[in-house]
């Protein structure tokens, strides 16, 4: 049986503002107020898992312990098949610069690595996200979600965040960074797993 939650405040365990966006904007039926890491002053932890499983629980239970509250977190990224499942669980890590994350460069390098590997197109891809709600007493419920989709080029579009731009759903001619954020809050891999909290969690 999942347990419910209750109560009006969640803290999403993310310091990542498009994320955190995207989240408040899908609690927001619920009445729950929203509140990120990075407004409590939380350290990131590190994510040493090697699934995304194991690195939205590291990231849920660090944030609830700390504060109290229950905290959901996501760890998400996108799997290209062409590159085996890569970058998957190290997608922000493909992003890293020494003056933080440039998704641009990161788009780059996964387009040149599906080249250099002399994959047909199309190059069949997925956005995966799994959602861990983690409570101060230790306990825990786990959500996945996915969205299929294919890993287009050149870029295209001003929206979204991370990989958006070279990324197109499938049954789309349009990139998530195209289409209307409410549109791919609608479709997204985060909306499948949010899906199943909702379902799990509230309803």
């Amino acid at each position: 049986m999942t347990r419910k939650f209750s109560g009006d405040r969640l803290l999403v365990a993310t310091h990542n503002e498009g994320k955190l966006d995207e989240m408040r904007a899908l609690l927001a039926p619920f009445g729950v107020t929203v509140v990120g890491a990075k407004e409590m002053d939380l350290p990131e932890p590190e994510e040493t898992g090697t699934t995304f499983v194991e690195n939205a629980r590291i990231k849920a239970h660090a944030a609830a312990k700390a504060t109290g509250l229950p905290a959901l977190s996501d760890d998400s990224g996108i799997e290209v098949d062409a590159l085996v499942g890569a970058p998957g669980v190290y997608t922000a890590d493909w992003a890293e610069t020494e003056t933080g994350r440039d998704f641009v460069m990161a788009m780059e390098r996964t387009h040149a690595k599906i080249v250099e590997g002399g994959s047909d197109q199309p190059w069949i891809a997925r956005f995966c996200s799994t959602l861990v709600l983690a409570w101060p007493d230790g306990h825990d419920e786990v959500f996945p979600g996915t969205v299929e989709g294919e890993v287009v080029w050149p870029m295209r579009g001003a929206e979204g965040h991370g990989y958006d731009p070279c990324f197109q759903p499938k049954g789309y001619d349009i990139t998530f960074a195209e289409m209307d954020p409410a549109e791919k809050n609608r479709i997204s891999h985060r909306a499948d797993a949010f899906a199943k909290f909702v379902a799990g969690c509230f309803d």
